[in-house]
């Protein structure tokens, strides 16, 4: 029933998606979005899978593909990790990423980049990467990030396709149109290296507060959502080497 149910949503709301290569003549950046122990290790806390996932499972190892490609080039990176403090909740979701503890670290996978002179990371309290990056001057790490290093195109990765990635990428869009983000020019999702989480009608019905959210269904609501607020939505995604003169 769920699949069926998805095919029809797919059918009234086809994505068109893109093979991107990114070119090496201008600098382009990638984004890690909470691609945390909090919401991507089994058993991990209250937001994370309580059983192995294969589309987290492939976002992990995609997204960090994808930063040792970046990384090996010594291109700009930054990495949102979800961090709270405890006497803040966060509505409507439970305690959960708690500061300091092993659920708003990176997972293993990509604990490395902590080490990489190319990575800024970027700790947040909130939902949106862009809203997370502002400091109490008024300051945006973000904004600075990709001014700073001139950057051209962003590359988005990370979880959950229609939250935190989704709440990003609608900022950054909103922010380059309004020319705050010069030379930023394209917001590109990369959907294999994108997950949600799944909580299915029946548990949600049996789990006090909690709504249901099919997996599947709303990874594609939020690419769908992500393209009509101007995101490019990639399915594959390399980078070209300039040809020598």
């Amino acid at each position: 029933m769920v699949s069926q149910t998805v095919d029809l949503l797919k059918n009234e709301l086809p994505l068109e998606q893109e093979s991107v290569v990114l070119p090496e003549d201008v600098v382009n950046g990638l984004v890690l979005v909470d691609i945390i122990n909090g919401f991507c290790s089994v058993g991990a806390g209250n937001l994370a899978p309580r059983e192995p996932n294969m589309q987290i499972t492939g976002m992990i190892n995609e997204s960090a593909r994808l930063a040792r490609l970046f990384c090996d080039k010594k291109l700009p990176v930054l990495a949102f990790l979800d961090s709270h403090q405890p006497n803040k909740p966060e509505e409507p979701y439970p305690p959960h990423c708690i500061a300091g503890t092993d659920e708003s670290k990176l997972v293993p996978a990509l604990q490395w980049i902590e080490n990489e002179p190319n990575v800024t990371i970027r700790r947040k309290d909130c939902f949106d990467g862009f809203l997370g990056s502002i400091e109490d001057d008024g300051s945006n790490v973000f904004v600075d990030w990709v001014k700073n290093n001139h950057i051209k195109a962003i590359l988005v990765v990370g979880i959950c396709t229609d939250i935190c990635v989704l709440d990003f990428v609608c900022s950054t869009i909103s922010a380059r149109n309004r020319g705050f983000l010069a030379p930023l020019e394209d917001v590109i999702v990369y959907s294999r290296g994108c997950a949600t989480f799944d909580v299915p009608l029946h548990v949600a019905r049996n789990t006090k507060g909690a709504l249901s959210h099919p997996q599947e269904l709303m990874h594609h609501v939020g690419l769908y959502m992500a393209k009509e607020r101007g995101a490019i939505i990639a399915n594959e995604v390399s980078l070209l080497t300039p040809k020598k003169p």
